[in-house]
């Protein structure tokens, strides 16, 4: 299925791989296990079941621990919690905008 997609559009799937590329690349400043640790906390940020799997496995091979993981789970539910607290606070900003009814 992913080759179809590709074939279908080359040119976006050419950029999109190469992008994918630098960012996941093992000489950066950035040591590939913490690029990997990073990668699953935005993965469940996102609910990417496809890069859960993905970035997990290339997390065991680049040396992350169990326990690493575990704290990488409870960072990515403390801002995802923070940022619905981030977007009651512009609820209640936009709320008091509101014009009132009369």
């Amino acid at each position: 299925m992913a080759k179809e997609l590709i074939h279908l559009a080359p040119v976006e799937a050419k950029a999109f791989l190469g992008l994918k590329a630098a960012a996941e690349r093992a000489d950066g400043a950035i040591p590939e296990k913490y690029r990997e640790l990073i990668s699953i906390a935005v993965a469940l940020t996102t609910q990417c079941s496809y890069c859960i799997d993905a970035h997990a496995k290339n997390a065991a091979r680049a040396g992350a621990t169990r326990e690493e993981i575990a704290e990488v789970v409870f960072i990515a539910s403390a801002l995802r919690a923070g940022a619905a607290v981030g977007h009651g606070l512009l609820a209640l900003r936009l709320f008091d905008e509101a014009p009132s009814p009369r």
